[in-house]
């Protein structure tokens, strides 16, 4: 019986210790993808912002990010998204249970003074569907995405814009700095 009891001793350590390098390995390689999709999607706003002004911006969010997300989850299998709890398109960001959790752990753990772009979740869950790694990286909202995203400093004609092309629109409120959403990949495991 003792035996028995330190044999399950050891599995259970060995299993916690090659869980928690599964869980940074795989944490490792979600951030190597994460963060050149959040700076692509900067250098695009940026980009756009500087030649068209920012209703040219909304172009960026609505067609190229959703093309990179697909892009980049058609290359590695896993599923890339941007998510919200206020989202501007219902079809394409609207966070899940899991997320949904994660967006408000971010927003209580920024009121406590972690700053916005430290903040992640990872996690391997069991899923209907099977096991997965989940991961989240929060996207704070940069200054000059406040014409699009922010409360009293939405230019008319981006009002105009995002009202024709986003009839639900909720994502608009915010703050430079604020948590806006962000990038969540889910990987099959």
């Amino acid at each position: 019986m003792k035996k028995t009891l330190v044999l399950s001793a050891v599995l259970a350590l060995a299993t916690t210790s090659a869980h928690a390098e599964d869980l940074s390995q795989y944490s490792n390689e979600s951030r190597a993808v994460a963060m050149p999709f959040l700076k692509q999607l900067g250098a695009a706003n940026q980009k756009a912002v500087s030649e068209g002004g920012p209703e040219s911006a909304i172009g960026v969010c609505r067609d190229i990010a959703p093309k990179m997300a697909g892009d980049i989850s058609r290359q590695t299998g896993w599923k890339l998204t941007r998510v919200s709890l206020k989202v501007r398109n219902p079809l394409l960001g609207t966070a899940d249970a899991w997320e949904q959790k994660q967006l408000q752990s971010f927003a209580a753990r920024a009121a406590q003074g972690e700053k916005p772009e430290t903040l992640e979740a990872a996690e391997i869950v069991q899923e209907p569907a099977g096991k997965s790694f989940r991961f989240m990286k929060a996207i704070a909202l940069q200054p000059g995405c406040v014409s699009c995203h922010g409360s009293t400093e939405i230019p008319e004609n981006v009002k105009a814009k995002l009202a024709a092309e986003y009839p639900h629109d909720q994502a608009t409120g915010y703050s430079a700095g604020q948590i806006r959403g962000a990038v969540s990949i889910k990987r099959p495991l």
